[in-house]
Formats: structure tokens, sequence, C-alpha cells
């Protein structure tokens, strides 16, 4: 298969898993697998920044008040919470990768935490059934996606968007504002991790290691930018009238496929 395919395949595959709570770790394991493909971390990271650049355009409102509107009340305590969960997420992200922690990788635990999250959909959303939800965004729901952040950061599989967003769920918020909240607690986080990573790659180069064909790695990181708003995009409508039911059947399928194909 040509290069540029498989790097179109993996750009696809990024865009469409790296907001939507499936785990884009788990999906790019199992595209490698069948690809017969390994990538380099910095290849990860360069389209993961990709993907996430994109989605901001979708939300023009968020970002009007974040620049014109800051002196308002509402709008300085919403920015505040991103801001904590942010940092919280950042300081211990940093403690870990300056004592050297690595994440597994072998196979067993991504389908493990596809697999947990999945059933912890379908028990959260069984749980509100009937139940009324809230629009807002308390400082117990910042630390928590701060949390959720964690654990899906040394957690592959887990999903940074699932964890934050079942957390939420689980403290109250409706489905709309958390993933809302996730999502914009995210961007900065992926983008400082992402860029903190390049700059490890630049200056402490891993002697060995293969050179990037940066013209592929690009052309990947645009494929999977223009992915990601058209998957984003459908999320944030899809979420206003459904549960998140049918992510939690598909990722416990995930899970049993690469248990059988990644072994």
């Amino acid at each position: 298969m040509h290069d540029w395919l498989i790097n179109l395949i993996l750009g696809i595959v990024e865009g469409i898993t790296e907001f939507i709570p499936v785990s884009s770790t788990g999906h790019l394991l199992v595209c490698e697998q069948l690809l017969h493909v390994e990538k380099s971390d910095l290849f990860n990271i360069v389209i993961q920044c990709g993907a996430v650049i994109a989605v901001l355009p979708l939300f023009p409102q968020r970002l009007f008040q974040f620049v014109f509107e800051w002196r308002q009340k509402e709008t300085r305590d919403y920015l505040l919470k991103i801001a904590v969960a942010f940092g919280i997420t950042g300081a211990v992200g940093f403690a870990l990768d300056h004592q050297g922690f690595k994440l597994p990788e072998s196979s067993t635990p991504i389908a493990i935490a596809l697999l947990v999250g999945g059933l912890a959909f379908l028990a959260v959303e069984f749980f509100l059934r009937g139940k009324k939800l809230s629009n807002e965004i308390t400082w117990t729901i910042a630390i928590a996606v701060a949390i959720g952040q964690l654990i899906a950061g040394t957690c592959p599989g887990t999903s940074r968007s699932g964890a934050t967003i079942i957390f939420c769920l689980l403290l109250g918020l409706n489905r709309s504002a958390a993933t809302e909240f996730s999502f914009l607690v995210g961007i900065p986080t992926m983008l400082a991790a992402g860029g903190w990573k390049i700059f490890k790659a630049f200056h402490h180069p891993v002697l060995g290691a293969p050179k990037e064909d940066w013209g592929m790695l690009l052309f990947t990181a645009v494929v999977a930018a223009i992915v990601s708003f058209i998957a984003v995009k459908w999320l944030l409508r899809y979420v206003q009238t459904h549960t998140f039911n049918l992510f939690g059947f598909y990722r416990i399928g995930l899970a049993v496929v690469i248990l059988l194909l990644c072994k």
C-alpha cells in the first residue's frame, strides 16, 4: 500500500476519534496493526495537534466571550475554571514526565480501558435516566475534569474526552455542557502537551530514531484537522438529542476487536 494512502487512513482515523469519546489511541493501534506500520510518537503528536487546532472555530460564541467579554463575571468564572483544570493537569503531567513515566505499550491495557469506559458510559446513562441535569460548571466539575484528564493521560485507551464527560455527567452536568467544557479544557491541555513533546523531540532526539518525512506528516495532520472539524461538529449536535450509549457499546466492541487482533 502506498505511503500516502496509509497516512490518509491514519489522518482520517485520528480526526474522527481525537474528540469523540472512543479513544484515538485504541483506534490508531488497531490501524497500525492492520496496516503493518509503526509510527513514531512525534508523528502521533503532530497529527493530534492538527486535529485539536481544527475544532477551535466550532466554539465561536465562547471564543467571542473570551476575547471581548472577559470582564464579565460569568466569563471570567468560566475561564478561571478552564485555567484551573488545565493547570492541575499540566502540573501533574509535567511531574510525571520529569520522573520518566512511560505509557504501557501492550494492547491489553488499552482494551481493558476501552471496555471499562464503555461499561461506565452505559452505567452512567442508566443512572441518569429521567433525571434533570444542570448546565452550571461548578468547581467540583472543574477539578473532576482535571482528574479525568490525568487518568486518560496515564491509562491509554481511556479517552480523555470519555473520562471527563463521564465525570461531568456523574456530577449532574447535562450532555451538551459536559461535552463543551471537556473540549475547551482539552484543547489547551493537548496543545501544551504536544508542544512540550515536540520541543523535547527536537532538543533531545533519541539516538538512532528514524527521520520523519515532514511532507507526509503535515499531509496527515491536515487530513486529521479537516476530519476532526467535521466529526466534532457532528458530535456537538448529536449530544443535544442523544445519550452516550452508542459510544459505550462501540467501545466494548472495539475492546473485543483489539484483544482478538492485537496480540
